[in-house]
Order: structure tokens, then sequence, then C-alpha cells
């Protein structure tokens, strides 16, 4: 059971906000960064790291989060925003957004390793939060849930790619199908290198 929040309640800090990501590292797709917030009180054993969970039980856990928790929220970075601010940054400025985007006010919050400098709220970066702490596990599940579900989408769109499998991340049948293909326009990351000489090729041209 996930309970690293326990340490940190007390008289001044009754609700405690998690937030996580999902897709820092694909060549293609958003990345996406959930944050959630529970009562005290609330434990599932069935929440943890969103990479230890199978996609089934993902999904089952997903709405579980949303149903118990006291607010939640999901927000995404494009391709161009990572490329214009890199991939850092970006996720970064999200963490910021979501947890900002909390319903109900909350005097702590943990992150899964990503500090967060001139944020209001006190809050403190867990190195492997997910597998520690309730609240990081259930963002890291909002936001993987999510990306995977946009990714199923995008493949719908583009059958080409296989993103329900790979997801967007550099896998060797990914790598195929962008020797093949070529990137997609606002799908792909260009700042990337496996995308990027694509487009140094194009330049070479002219």
């Amino acid at each position: 059971m996930l309970d690293l929040e326990k340490a940190y309640y007390s008289d001044s800090i009754q609700y405690i906000a998690g937030a996580d990501e999902a897709g820092r590292g694909p060549l293609a797709g958003p990345v996406v960064v959930a944050a959630a917030v529970f009562p005290p009180d609330y434990q599932n054993p069935d929440i943890n790291d969103s990479k230890q969970v199978s996609e089934k039980k993902r999904e089952a856990l997903y709405q579980e989060i949303i149903d118990h928790a006291l607010s939640y929220a999901i927000v995404m970075g494009s391709p161009e925003e990572i490329d214009a601010e890199n991939i850092y940054a970006c996720t970064q400025r999200l963490f910021k957004k979501a947890l900002s985007s909390l319903k109900v006010p909350y005097q702590f919050a943990l992150t899964d390793c990503m500090p967060l400098p001139d944020f209001p709220i006190p809050h403190e970066p867990i190195v492997k939060g997910d597998a520690k702490a309730q609240c990081i596990a259930a963002a890291s599940i909002l936001a993987k849930v999510t990306r995977d579900r946009l990714m199923v989408e995008l493949e719908k769109r583009y059958p080409h790619f296989s993103f329900g499998e790979h997801k967007g991340y550099g896998t060797k049948k990914h790598l195929q199908e962008l020797e093949t293909y070529g990137p997609i326009e606002g799908v792909h990351r260009k700042s990337y290198a496996p995308v990027k000489k694509f487009f140094v090729k194009q330049l070479t041209l002219f």
C-alpha cells in the first residue's frame, strides 16, 4: 500500500495533491500531466505506479480514481509546444497548470520528481514518487490512460503508424514506420533526434 502522504498530514495540512506525467519520452503525441487530491482517509491498495499495473486494471482504476477523488485535473502539451519549450520546461509548466486546476483547496503537493519553482503552494518532488505515494500513483494512472487512449485514436486517423501498439515510443517498429512514411506534421516531435533528422534531410535538399 502506498501511503507516503501520511508523513505530511498535520494540523495545518488536511489535503495533499499528487501530480505525475505520461509521455515525456515518446517521439510522437502529447505529454500528459494529471493531478489528484483525495480525502485523507481514502486508501486503495490497487493504486500503484501505472507502469506496474496492467492495461485492463489501469482502465478500471481510472474510473475508480475519478469517482473517489475530491478533485482531479488532466492537461496536455502538444508536440508543437514540446518543440517550442523543450520537453522538461513544457512538462514542468503542465505540472503547475494541473495542480492549479484542482477545484478543492489543498495545503501541500507531492510530485513525481518534478520541482516547481515559484509555485505558490508548498510542495515536494519525490524520487520514484509514483511507487511511494497514492496521490502520485493515481495521477500517473490518469495521465497514462488518457495518453494511451489518445494514441489509439491517432492510429485510427493514421493507420500506417501503429500508435495504439507502441504509443509513439521509439520502438523498432515505430522507427521503421518513420523511415517508410516520414513524420506526421503536428504528431511527431521535431526536436527529438529520430524525427529531427527527417527535417534536416529536407533542408539539405534545397
